[in-house]
């Protein structure tokens, strides 16, 4: 079976720095239900071959296993972990970066009324639905080239290509097809997400990063909340606290400076905010995260 063979790939060419040697292709492993990892979560295609993974954005939680995918549209800060993983039986996922202008070319090859109308909702920027035979028998020959390295740059872009396409005519076809049409609801919202990404650390005001995106505010505020499950400010906020969090690793002994360097004005709004979300105060998780880099190495 498909499946069988992909977990085998999989911990077969796993490595520790999740790389491959496929250009935008990840091998996830793990031996055990690490604790939740925030993480800016990009646009991607995950496969799990094994065990079951758990997604938080925000206050919506996605659980997916052995056999199903969850695709990402934009940018968005989640935290993430497998569930159910051992020695015996390690987590196992396989993930594709998704190129907005490799889902447009796709689209050009598709005739008028080939695809059903997407309509005009903006979907969720997450999604999890089960792999048709299809699309794990392409992930399953894209893995493969692996084992012949000197395949890679001729078939790997076909292969890409075959993904592409059994995901715009899977069951998130809507959303990898807006993810490919630049004057979509998703692309609007993927360009503010990327500004306020890029520009966590300033102030702004919602209604200059909506027009910015090409929406009234009204509608900004609708579908950014539909794509990403926050409000703008919300999201901001989100931004920078993980930011705070991978720097308070390499600098614990300065949390204000960590604060003021991600946009904090107050000392206790940061730390308040951090407990909130992280559920310890930044004085305590740098200590752990200072703790645990220093076994890693």
């Amino acid at each position: 079976m498909a499946l069988d063979e992909l977990r085998c790939l999989l911990a077969r060419h796993a490595r520790p720095d999740l790389t491959t040697g496929i250009d935008d292709v990840l091998i996830f492993k793990a031996d055990r239900p690490y604790p939740p990892t925030p993480a800016i979560f990009g646009r991607v295609l995950a496969v799990v071959a094994q065990g079951t993974k758990r997604l938080a954005l925000n206050d919506r939680v996605y659980h997916y296993g052995a056999g199903q995918y969850l695709v990402a549209s934009v940018d968005l800060p989640v935290s993430s972990h497998f569930t159910v993983a051992s020695p015996e039986l390690p987590g196992l996922g396989v993930g594709l970066k998704l190129d907005p202008t490799a889902v447009a070319d796709v689209l050009l090859q598709v005739a008028p009324g080939d695809l059903p109308d997407i309509g005009n909702d903006v979907p969720a920027g997450l999604a999890v639905s089960t792999a048709s035979a299809e699309l794990l028998d392409a992930v399953v020959r894209l893995v493969r080239l692996l084992d012949q390295p000197r395949d890679i740059p001729v078939l790997a872009p076909l292969v890409k290509r075959e993904i592409l396409w059994r995901l715009i005519t899977g069951g998130q076809g809507a959303m990898v097809r807006q993810l490919g049409l630049p004057d979509s609801s998703l692309s609007h919202v993927a360009r503010a997400v990327r500004w306020i990404r890029d520009n966590y650390m300033q102030r702004f005001l919602v209604e200059e990063v909506a027009q910015q995106a090409g929406m009234s505010v009204s509608a900004f505020h609708r579908n950014f909340h539909a794509v990403t499950a926050m409000s703008p400010i919300q999201f901001q906020k989100q931004i920078r606290l993980q930011h705070a969090r991978l720097q308070l690793a390499a600098y614990a002994d300065d949390i204000a400076a960590v604060s003021r360097r991600v946009g904090y004005g107050s000392l206790s709004q940061f730390s308040r905010e951090y407990r909130r979300q992280f559920g310890v105060p930044p004085s305590q998780d740098a200590t752990r995260l200072r703790n645990a880099a220093q076994v890693a190495t």
